[in-house]
């Protein structure tokens, strides 16, 4: 077996020995150096991380095989205090549909099955240095590729299945941008510093599809608090702020969109 064939839920079975084994063959197979192997507490069960380094850059081994992304909405319920705020939300005439659940219809990617390759992911993201459209060929002379949507979600979420990579709520006593002690600067499961920022928002291959933020959309255009929350949830495709990237009217300003480089195995 390949290293690109290696299984999320095989990865899940190795023991400390062999996820360190499976690490260095990574390493050698990029020129790259094993920065860090760690076992973290996911899902009820330990997941080991991942950190390798190459030219100066870190990535973190994602996993893949058959895996589960996106947000099932028909088994997930609101809280209250999640619904009263985005009703205040709504009258003030933002949002979608008539409640929360209608809103998320609109924003987030379905929950579905896919099948991705094992890859290696930057553990932070970067900015752009040309436009969106020229950004792959710029990557591509550094050996590297902008994520799938599919890849994207899966390295965020880890199969949690949950609205944040965090789990299903956020604090509603203040908005995301300026906290510094909130659950979005806590790592991804893989060890990424993903979906922590709502001014960010990161490019995948699809064109309908930024994550990880709206651009400061939600938060400059005083949304409400779980709006503002909601550009980080793991399946948000962030259409609105999706379609002005790749706009003439975003190209004096791409300089404040990034992207997550791929190193594929």
């Amino acid at each position: 077996m390949s290293l690109a064939e290696l299984s999320f839920d095989r990865w899940r079975s190795f023991d400390l020995p062999t996820a360190r084994r499976v690490a260095l063959d990574a390493a050698d197979l990029v020129g790259g150096r094993v920065a860090a192997v760690a076992a973290v507490e996911h899902l009820a069960a330990p997941l080991h991380r991942v950190r390798i380094e190459r030219q100066a850059q870190e990535f973190a081994l994602i996993p893949g095989g058959t895996v589960t992304v996106g947000f099932d909405l028909d088994s997930w319920q609101p809280t209250p205090e999640q619904s009263a705020d985005y009703a205040d939300s709504l009258e003030q005439g933002f949002g979608h549909g008539p409640d929360l659940r209608a809103h998320l219809a609109e924003v987030l990617s379905p929950r579905r099955t896919v099948t991705l390759d094992t890859v290696l992911m930057a553990v932070e993201d970067e900015y752009l240095t040309e436009l969106p459209e020229d950004m792959p060929a710029v990557l591509a002379a550094r050996g590297l590729r902008i994520p799938t949507p599919d890849e994207w979600e899966h390295a965020c979420g880890a199969g949690a299945g949950t609205l944040f990579h965090w789990g299903d709520d956020c604090p509603l006593d203040r908005i995301p941008y300026g906290d510094r002690t909130g659950p979005q600067h806590r790592l991804s499961a893989f060890g990424l510093r993903i979906a922590h920022d709502t001014y960010r928002a990161e490019l995948t291959t699809e064109r309908t599809a930024v994550h990880g933020g709206d651009g400061g959309e939600s938060v400059c255009g005083g949304y409400g608090t779980l709006l503002a929350w909601l550009p980080l949830a793991t399946a948000n495709r962030n259409p609105g702020m999706a379609e002005f990237v790749h706009s003439p009217e975003s190209e004096s300003v791409c300089e404040e969109f990034s992207v997550r480089p791929v190193l594929t195995l």
